[in-house]
């Protein structure tokens, strides 16, 4: 079944952030289990892939709108859009760093989670140009966020991976944010 693979435990963990009805950008969406699940939770969320046989898999639900589009080759098809979330998992092109912290609207929540240099010791991805740096994520989505977890480091399961992955808030830092940085189900 299409979407039928469970979300990312850290996109999980960060979706309350995301308001019921709230509008998500799934980016480079794939199977769509993170389509699937902010669909599930009454967000209406646009899913884009280069792949256009996806479509299909998501034309039975209305609260989602597909776009077969090529996002590292072609113009940046959100261009003036803002979004309640931006949510990214398992892909890095770092050209569209930019693209990503203009579509989220003030207080829009960015949930990013992606492969980290020393993932080359456990396999695919292993290009350097596919591994964020130390910290890259914190660097991307600092200035002007509030961050609110950062965690890079081992993962063991659902593979041994290495990861690095930030939930973070646009909008001036807050005293009262809350900032979790570790390694909470994270060697490093």
């Amino acid at each position: 079944m299409h979407g039928a693979e469970a979300p990312s435990p850290w996109v999980v963990r960060f979706a309350h952030l995301v308001a019921q009805g709230g509008s998500v950008l799934d980016v480079a969406c794939g199977a769509g289990r993170h389509t699937s699940f902010f669909a599930g939770r009454g967000c209406t969320v646009d899913a884009v892939d280069r792949d256009p046989a996806l479509g299909g898999w998501f034309a039975a639900q209305p609260q989602v709108r597909f776009l077969a589009a090529d996002i590292e080759g072609g113009p940046w098809p959100y261009a003036g859009r803002h979004f309640d979330a931006v949510i990214v998992t398992n892909y890095l092109h770092r050209p569209l760093f930019p693209l990503l912290r203009a579509a989220l609207a003030d207080n829009g929540v960015v949930i990013y989670e992606t492969f980290a240099r020393g993932n080359e010791a456990y396999g695919k991805p292993s290009n350097p140009a596919f591994l964020l740096r130390p910290g890259e994520l914190l660097e991307e989505f600092g200035d002007g966020f509030s961050v609110v977890a950062f965690e890079q480091g081992l993962l063991d399961t659902p593979r041994p991976a290495v990861v690095q992955r930030v939930c973070a808030r646009r909008g001036a830092v807050r005293e009262s944010a809350l900032l979790e940085r570790g390694t909470a189900g994270v060697r490093g």
